[in-house]
């Protein structure tokens, strides 16, 4: 396994993935090959608890730079990720994946409240656990949502499927010589403003000792060859114990 002992891990996903090849929304197509991906590492042996972005139907941000009021803006952001939850819990359970979804913004009708205790009896009996609306407050990104709930779940490490492959001092997508990481330190990723995570998760993950590994999810295949230590992917951590 890439990492020692893991046993628990959190995987978050960025919420563009979910459009697949579309411009815009869910493709159903596309969330059932990640549901299948996130079936095979479970497989495994793995404790899994899921974080989904949201931008695949509304950022946040993006609509407070377009004259909303950013709290509020912020808000449909996190009703947009309970949307993909639930988009992904249907994909897993067509699966035969037990699933739950835990919403930070309460919501009875549609899943259960973030409630650890209750997460982590899930998990012991083998349910993927889908934490939904990010940390419920605004100004936060999914990203400090997925950091939040893998330090209060005691994970092992937070996995970050994103559309490229791993950590680049430089966008990839836009400089063909930017040269990708194999390992680097937190501190370096918050000195460099490298764009992993934002600061305030990264710090999180430090202040926690959870390693983050990214990687490409849109990669068949990929999430399995990571966890067994192969594949293409950057994890960062504490420079002492890098490997």
């Amino acid at each position: 396994m890439l990492l020692a002992d893991t046993k628990r891990i959190l995987l978050k996903l960025s919420g563009e993935v979910l459009m697949g090849d579309q411009q815009f929304g869910i493709d159903t197509d596309f969330v059932a090959k990640l549901a299948a991906e996130v079936k095979a590492a479970k497989e495994t042996g793995l404790e899994i608890c899921l974080v989904i972005g949201g931008g695949n139907i509304f950022r946040g941000m993006a609509g407070a730079a377009q004259g909303m009021d950013r709290a509020q803006a912020d808000y449909m952001g996190m009703l947009a990720t309970v949307m993909n939850a639930l988009a992904m819990q249907s994909a897993l359970e067509k699966l035969g994946v037990e699933t739950r979804v835990q919403s930070a913004i309460q919501m009875d009708q549609v899943c259960e409240p973030v409630i650890r205790r209750r997460a982590e009896r899930h998990l012991e009996k083998g349910r993927v656990v889908i934490f939904a609306a990010g940390v419920g407050a605004p100004y936060f990104t999914t990203d400090s949502g997925a950091a939040l709930r893998a330090a209060e779940m005691k994970c092992d490490a937070l996995f970050k499927g994103t559309s490229v492959d791993g950590v680049y001092n430089a966008d990839p997508k836009k400089d063909p010589t930017a040269t990708r990481f194999d390992h680097i330190d937190y501190d370096t990723v918050l000195a460099d403003n490298l764009k992993v995570m934002d600061a305030s998760a990264v710090a999180l993950c430090r202040d926690n000792d959870i390693p983050i590994v990214v990687f490409s999810i849109r990669e068949r295949g990929n999430l399995a060859r990571v966890l067994a230590g192969e594949g293409t992917q950057t994890i960062v951590r504490t420079e002492l114990r890098r490997a």
